[in-house]
């Protein structure tokens, strides 16, 4: 393996003896790691009564004496039945005979998912019985002892992958769902990239790992934080988003190749995070410029008014009544806005009389910029820029979902498409108040080289050196190059942002001790494997989620606190009527 220069001085260095320290520290570490993967240390493994998994037994294990623990899987006819550890499944044997009727007992009356320990030979399974699907399948158990260590109770549910659940089921019995084949796998796949990305970066290219604090000072701008009450009055940590500040002041530190596997906290909703592309949104405002079409024309009479469009290519052959219908409500639902579907072929019957107003006066046009063909779908809205983006961006998905459930192939989950997006804006305008900006990014992206002159005439115009990392539709990272200039930060903060820079004192007091240019990248470790694992949800490849609303339904948290728990932090909750009312009854 190779180690940098700087790594190996390191090594040396630690192995050098400290004070009183009679043995080379990191050397004595390092010998006794390996002497203990050599053989079994008495001292350590008394508590240990297996001496195999289930899952590694094999021919050449013939005629060896073993322990097993494990979960009961499968029983057949009170003949055998299959254990399961973490490692794999094993056949055991259930003995017939009256000497062994104690054993049979156990193995034959406890209940599935029951923990039990067996000892017994392994020997090879009858001729014609083999099974080829199993690793462990040309061998079983002959069983001589056996011990129930946990009888298990009725389940809620079966611990089988192709057995349906709610969601909300899985997630309030979470300790049952994680000894499915798909969590365990999800879970070890994880475990197994973190300690990828580990040695890539460390033993590599020379990164240092270092942890930041989870109790900081709140962020202007960006995500919602949470907020952590203190025994100050009135003063409050914040969890942070993303270790963003720490990055920064890491980097004026002198530590430039800095990573950490961190844990970010957002006071928002979770979502699946499924967000694949099979088509494109194309601008069409230009062929409605002269309309007559009343919400057409009331949109490109407003500023950032536009009609945009996306073709659903073969959607009237797969498309019924009812799915125009659920799509125009997701529309009104979700984005308070309309979308006008537009079938090519007249024929179906199925457009509205505004739909076949278009096709009659726009139809050539349509064809021409969309490149449509007959039995294609259109689907149409207006409105300001941003929200018609992002209607027909949703819209795109709900529509992929529904064709590949109709039969219709779109994405192929074998394959990895990566994607470079930049040119971010560097401001946006604010919802409430379309005249005030705030970051499209976070207030310590940096401009543009570029752009830099506009920031003082038209800051909206600028760029930003902004880049997202996208995984087959999927953003799974995000990065900036940072503003190192003292001066300019404080303009864009103060003068631009309109935000306090006391927040950040300590920041922009950092930028003037020398802060070299700098920049990173996070990526999001669970939605990067959801995305290899195929999963449907980022809440798949977590060992204990949160709920859509946030919730932790295993626990029943967020949870109340007693009053007398809240004075030590000067609080007191400020219940809404209804909850008084509803609390009365």
């Amino acid at each position: 393996m190779y180690f940098p220069s700087w790594l190996s001085q390191l090594y040396r260095g630690l192995s050098r003896p400290i004070r009183r320290t009679t043995q080379p520290i990191w050397g004595s570490l390092s010998r006794s790691l390996v002497l203990s993967s050599q053989r079994r240390n008495p001292e350590f493994s008394s508590f240990v009564v297996r001496t195999n998994t289930c899952g590694e037994l094999r021919s050449s294990h013939l005629g060896q004496e073993v322990t097993l623990c494990g979960w009961i899987q499968y029983r057949r006819q009170n003949t055998f039945l299959v254990l399961r550890d973490f490692h794999g499944l094993v056949q055991v044997i259930i003995p017939q005979d009256e000497s062994a009727a104690s054993v049979r007992k156990i193995l034959c009356e406890a209940p599935m998912e029951s923990v039990v320990q067996v000892s017994g030979t392994v020997i090879s399974r009858p001729a014609g019985q083999e099974n080829p699907k199993m690793p462990t399948g040309e061998i079983e158990i002959k069983v001589k002892t056996a011990e129930l260590l946990n009888a298990c109770k009725k389940l809620p549910f079966e611990i089988k992958d192709f057995m349906k659940k709610t969601e909300a089921l899985r997630l309030q019995y979470r300790y049952l769902d994680l000894r499915s084949f798909q969590m365990q796998y999800n879970l070890r796949l994880r475990s197994q990239m973190v300690m990828k990305m580990r040695e890539y970066l460390c033993n590599l290219h020379g990164f240092v790992d270092i942890e930041t604090p989870t109790l900081f000072k709140r962020t202007p701008g960006g995500a919602k934080e949470f907020l952590v009450p203190s025994r100050e009055p009135g003063k409050f940590y914040s969890l942070p988003q993303s270790p963003q500040q720490f990055k920064q002041l890491l980097m004026v530190g002198g530590l430039d190749r800095y990573f950490q596997v961190a844990r970010c906290y957002r006071d928002e909703g979770s979502r699946p995070d499924r967000q694949p592309e099979f088509t494109q949104i194309i601008d069409i405002s230009d062929v409605f410029r002269n309309t007559e079409i009343g919400f057409l024309q009331d949109a490109l009479s407003k500023p950032h008014g536009t009609v945009k469009a996306i073709c659903i290519p073969e959607g009237a052959k797969y498309f019924k009544r009812k799915d125009i219908e659920s799509i125009r409500k997701f529309s009104a639902d979700h984005f308070d806005q309309e979308i006008l579907p537009v079938f090519l072929n007249t024929n179906r019957n199925w457009n509205s009389p505004v739909a076949n107003f278009i096709m009659e006066l726009k139809r050539q046009e349509l064809i021409r910029l969309m490149e449509t063909q007959e039995e294609d779908v259109v689907l149409l809205t207006a409105g300001e820029h941003n929200k018609a983006c992002s209607l027909l961006g949703k819209l795109r998905l709900e529509c992929a979902d529904l064709l590949e459930t109709r039969g219709v192939v779109l994405r192929d989950p074998t394959l990895f498409s990566f994607l470079w997006v930049v040119d971010f804006p560097l401001f946006l305008p604010k919802e409430e108040n379309p005249r005030e900006l705030e970051s499209a990014h976070h207030p310590f992206t940096a401009p543009h080289p570029s752009d830099i002159h506009l920031l003082y005439t038209e800051p909206k115009k600028v760029r930003s050196q902004h880049y997202d990392l996208v995984l087959n539709g999927n953003e799974i990272g995000g990065g900036s190059i940072r503003i190192h200039n003292a001066e300019l930060q404080q303009y864009i903060l103060a003068t631009l942002l309109k935000e306090d820079v006391k927040l950040l004192s300590h920041m922009l007091q950092a930028l003037d001790y020398g802060a070299p240019p700098h920049g990173g990248i996070a990526l999001g470790l669970d939605r990067l494997i959801c995305v290899v694992t195929g999963s449907p949800s980022i809440r798949d490849v977590i060992a204990f989620p949160k709920s859509f609303r946030g919730h932790d339904l295993m626990s029943n948290t967020p949870d109340s606190i007693p009053p007398e728990e809240l004075k030590p932090y000067h609080i007191q909750v400020s219940w809404p009527t209804d909850s008084k009312a509803a609390k009365a009854h």
